[in-house]
Parts: structure tokens; sequence; C-alpha cells
């Protein structure tokens, strides 16, 4: 994953012919990749494609049946949720939930004075840090999810994982999460995420993982949105474009012809 003259990175997860399932039923088989320091990946796949399991055993959730995953010792890992899987009636405000993150928090019930100075500079980071007083039902799709990745960022990752960040959010939003995630991964965070949206999110990133149960082709965007690949990905025909230097990605081209 490096260029000519680049210096190698450290790998900080190494997955080597990963088995895993459930109930006897794989979801995942023979996955091998490598997630460098300093990377931007993208995991696309279709619901029921090994995505956010891939994520549990990146994370550390859940153990590799078969093969081997191995991690940098000591490597800091944070997890960002999908946002359909959040109770947002759960009272709290947004500055006591991004405190809730913190590693002291269960030893520790009440927030040092440098903890919440810290809260409020990764939010005012995050340019959210006049709503941390507002009850998090109260945010916006988008708010919600900066609300999220300050939770993260509260617990100084290396690496950053996040399951679908973009699902259910409009196109700014998109927008000013994808232009986020980049300024953080420039700063040095490495960083993986699932998605489905193949134009308004995997297109941007600099690398991506073609996933359903087996890993179909890994690369720069070119390499990965490409007729063949996203049709025994998704199991559909698709037409692929170039717009502007980028794959732009057509469904069902041509039944849309025959009709």
């Amino acid at each position: 994953m490096t260029g000519t003259g680049e210096q190698p990175r450290e790998i900080l997860i190494e997955l080597q012919g990963v088995g895993f399932g459930y109930d006897r039923r794989p979801v995942l088989d023979g996955v091998t990749l490598q997630f460098p320091a300093g990377s931007f990946t993208g995991i696309v796949g279709p619901s029921g494609s090994g995505k956010t399991s891939l994520l549990r055993l990146l994370l550390g959730t859940v153990k590799a049946q078969r093969g081997r995953v191995t991690t940098k010792p000591g490597l800091a890992v944070a997890y960002v949720p999908q946002l359909e899987t959040v109770n947002w009636n759960f009272p709290v405000t947004v500055a006591e939930c991004v405190l809730m993150s913190r590693p002291q928090g269960l030893r520790w019930p009440w927030a040092t004075s440098s903890e919440r100075a810290e809260v409020h500079r990764t939010l005012d980071r995050l340019g959210i840090a006049d709503l941390s007083r507002r009850h998090i039902r109260e945010l916006s799709g988008g708010q919600q999810q900066r609300m999220f990745l300050a939770r993260a960022l509260l617990r100084r990752p290396q690496l950053l994982l996040l399951d679908e960040p973009t699902s259910g959010v409009d196109v700014k939003t998109r927008h000013e999460v994808l232009h986020l995630l980049g300024e953080l991964n420039a700063d040095g965070l490495s960083i993986v995420l699932t998605t489905h949206d193949l134009n308004g999110v995997a297109a941007h990133l600099p690398h991506l993982v073609a996933l359903r149960t087996r890993v179909l082709a890994a690369g720069p965007p070119g390499e990965v949105i490409r007729p063949d690949v996203l049709e025994a990905t998704f199991g559909a025909d698709m037409e692929v474009l170039s717009h502007a230097g980028m794959p732009v990605v057509i469904e069902g081209h041509h039944s849309a012809r025959s009709s």
C-alpha cells in the first residue's frame, strides 16, 4: 500500500485467512487484509456482506474462528456505531454523553476540570461546542455524528472505526462528515469505515475493500469500483462512468434500456 520511494508504513492490524460466522453460517471467509498507520479505508458491500463483523474483529469484541488477527501491541482503537442503534431518549446532554466515553469513567463518577476542558476542546474542534448543554435528541443527524466522533476522539485513538457514518443523513451532512474525516486522517488518524454508498462516499476515499464474505477486490477506487467487481459484490448489474476523474455508478442500466 506504499508508493515508489515511500517508507513502508507500520501495520496496525493484519488479518490472515480469517473466518468468522454465527450459528455455523459463515459471515467472513478467508479474509486477508492489512491496515497501515495513516490509512483511510472504506469497506463496501451490501447488507449481510460481513462489514460490521469485520469492524468487530478489528475492535476485538469478537474473535476469529479461523485464521489470525494480529494487532499492534497497545493499539488504541475507537468505534462509532450506526446512529440508528442509539437510544436518543437517554437523558444526557451532549457534553455528558461525550464524557461517558473517557477511560476513567468506570472508576470515577465525576469528571475532573481537565477532562471537562478536553471535552470542550474536542467539541470545539468538531464545531459543536455551543451544543454541549443540549439534550442529544435535539441534535440534527450531522450533529449527532459529530458528537459520536467527539466520544471516539476523547479516547485518543490511533485507529478509528465507523459503521455506516453517513447512513440516513442528507447530502450536505454527508459532505461535512467526509470532509471532517479527511481532516482527521490528514492529522495522522487511521480510519476504517463501512458504507454501501458508492457514489456519495466510496468514490471519495483513497482505498477501498469490496467485501461479500470474501474480499473480492482491494485498492484505490478505480480498481474496485468496476462493473465486474460491483456485480460480484452487490449481485446487480451496474455501469461505471467517469466524471471529473472519479467513477460514477449507474445501477440497473440494462433493465432501464430494455423497458
